[in-house]
């Protein structure tokens, strides 16, 4: 995909189907995601909503089920095999890296040298408004900036899907709504398959088509926040569509 531009290639649908048990809690979920629809996983604490992430991520492994992305079963691939991106809670950027560096860690990775990774990474940065911090170590900037680069650097590995967890939860609540609206752009640019990880409805009215709200563990519901609306499943549910936006 070139930075600035909307994907003219056709991309994969997600579908999981995973089981997986961790710090002794058990998290089932089955779902589809398919691309330009982006997905919200909303739930209480402790419900399994950065679990299921990093399932599908390969971050811990599987008790049952199988993740397939397109015509590909993942399931067995390591994380850098499986063309997904991830945008972390506390962005988790490589503080030793500048953020060029950082930016051009994934073509790094595929065994280019340090001069042709930066040469990666300059259209994102400069996609992303980061040219003028590239020299910068991640000590360095702001939570907005730091977000821009994890989300850059995630994408800039050319990924089938992008998973974020909590993206807005380390913004400053002042920067918050600005940051919600630039993040929804860059997800819609994206345009493959989206899975994010929120406690706050105004985030999934954002940035996400549907919902699938995930309870000690399973899923008790899913469809659009207006679906949700209308029949709310548990008194979760309703506490959540009835709070403010944050």
């Amino acid at each position: 995909m070139t930075p600035g531009q909307a994907s003219t290639s056709a991309h994969p649908i997600l579908r999981a189907d995973v089981t997986v048990t961790r710090g002794g809690h058990r998290v089932a979920a089955a779902f589809d995601v398919a691309p330009g629809h982006p997905l919200a996983v909303i739930g209480p604490n402790g419900a399994g909503k950065s679990t299921l992430l990093a399932a599908i991520a390969g971050l811990v492994p599987l008790d049952a089920g199988g993740v397939r992305i397109g015509d590909r079963t993942v399931d067995e691939l390591p994380p850098e095999r499986r063309r997904v991106g991830v945008v972390f809670q506390d962005h988790v950027l490589f503080p030793h890296l500048t953020v060029r560096d950082n930016v051009g860690f994934a073509a790094r990775m595929r065994g280019v040298s340090r001069v042709a990774a930066r040469a990666v990474a300059e259209p994102w940065l400069e996609r992303y408004g980061l040219a003028a911090l590239a020299d910068r170590l991640p000590g360095e900037l702001s939570g907005g900036q730091a977000q821009r680069v994890a989300l850059a650097r995630a994408l800039a590995a050319e990924p089938d899907v992008l998973l974020l967890d909590e993206p807005m939860s380390a913004l400053d609540v002042e920067v918050r709504d600005d940051m919600r609206a630039e993040l929804a752009a860059h997800v819609r640019e994206f345009g493959g398959a989206t899975v994010f990880v929120t406690h706050s409805r105004a985030d999934a009215a954002a940035l996400a088509d549907a919902v699938l709200v995930l309870e000690d563990g399973r899923v008790t519901q899913r469809g659009t926040l207006d679906e949700l609306a209308a029949d709310p499943a548990t008194p979760y549910v309703r506490r959540m569509l009835a709070a403010s936006g944050d």
